[in-house]
């Protein structure tokens, strides 16, 4: 299974500090079928606990997954800033998921050397 994030997710995970370890971690759960909410269409709502803080201070991270094919980290956010998404935004997201599984493994490693993706190893 290929493990990647896009490109605003990077920034979001460099600027506060979490791990690709950290997003592993998230990958096994869902992989054991724990998951925080299953939002349909491939789409999972994850909880990452911050470093030194409570379940307030936890982050909220919005993953597409297929099991044994590919994980995309699309979006996350701390749960303090936004209590959650639009019924709106979630289904952009659900037509991007759906976009993702369909890409060609070319169209995948195309966008990687872009810098569009990042892979996690």
């Amino acid at each position: 299974m290929r493990i990647f994030k896009n490109k605003w997710f990077q920034r979001f995970a460099n600027k506060e500090g979490i791990t690709d370890s950290e997003l592993t971690e998230i990958v096994k759960q869902l992989e054991n079928g724990q998951f925080y909410a299953d939002l349909g269409s491939s789409v999972y709502k994850m909880q990452l606990a911050r470093p030194n803080e409570g379940k307030r201070g936890s982050y909220r991270v919005l993953v597409f997954c297929k099991i044994e094919e590919r994980v995309l980290f699309h979006y996350g956010f701390p749960k303090s800033a936004i209590d959650n998404i639009s019924q709106k935004e979630l289904k952009i997201m659900k037509k991007q998921a759906k976009a993702f599984f369909i890409q060609s493994d070319e169209q995948i490693d195309r966008q990687l050397a872009n810098g569009d993706l990042f892979e996690i190893i």
